[in-house]
């Protein structure tokens, strides 16, 4: 079974653009390439690991006192996780992802971080452990991991290179239940 959306037809999407681009493009793909990676070797769907490491910080807001990124700001008051899965459960539906993989993709990126959850601890799925741990792996001290600069053209050849290895890793181990 053929995807349904790909990598770049969400990349290419203008809310993912404005959204994922404010909160670090460069990030939101090496997060992708990295749940992708660690999705092999667990065993979860490559697809809709990397589609949520995409998606994951969809929902960011940019906190800033006078003109400057506060951080701690945003440690105290971020619920990006909450916003976000929505966000991107609202797109991939309208982009024609299959809906139980919608939701799939959006409760990973809704558990991808503890940062606004009350303290406890919760059971995570393969999936969501997978879009938790590549996004902690790509972490820099102070958000900076946010700010780290691609180009269009870069990016959208990494996006397009990793639709390439999905799709080969799919075909390749027959797998039926595809987005």
């Amino acid at each position: 079974m053929a995807r349904k959306v790909t990598l770049e037809t969400l990349f290419r999407h203008p809310i993912v653009q404005k959204y994922v681009g404010r909160s670090g493009m460069d990030h939101a793909i090496t997060v992708a390439e990295k749940a992708f990676n660690i999705a092999i070797k667990s065993g979860v769907n490559p697809d809709l690991a990397a589609k949520a490491g995409l998606l994951h910080d969809i929902g960011h807001y940019q906190w800033y006192t006078n003109g400057k990124w506060d951080y701690q700001m945003y440690k105290q008051n971020d619920i990006h996780a909450i916003k976000g899965a929505a966000r991107a459960h609202k797109l991939l539906v309208r982009s024609g992802e299959d809906l139980e993989n919608a939701k799939e993709i959006a409760l990973a990126i809704l558990l991808h971080t503890d940062s606004y959850l009350p303290e406890g601890s919760l059971e995570l799925t393969p999936l969501q452990k997978v879009v938790a741990e590549a996004d902690t792996d790509d972490e820099e001290p102070g958000g900076k991991h946010h700010y780290r600069q691609i180009d269009q053209r870069t990016a959208l050849a990494r996006i397009q290179m990793l639709d390439k290895k999905i799709e080969r890793h799919l075909e390749y181990n027959n797998l039926g239940k595809t987005s």
